[in-house]
């Protein structure tokens, strides 16, 4: 099955440019909770998962 996007939800919530690894933990834990259009990037679920972040 593939993985469906939320267009809308993508075209309202861009990812910020240059953005700080807390702005990209941010908007991926919306992101998961919008869209399953992909997973956390791998580097970022780890360091999320350093930092306690449940997703």
């Amino acid at each position: 099955m593939k993985a469906q996007i939320n267009r809308e939800w993508h075209e309202k919530h861009k990812m910020p440019k240059n953005p700080t690894i807390d702005q990209r933990i941010e908007w991926h834990l919306d992101h998961v909770k919008n869209c399953s259009c992909r997973k956390i990037p791998g580097k970022l679920a780890e360091e999320m998962r350093k930092r306690g972040v449940k997703f």
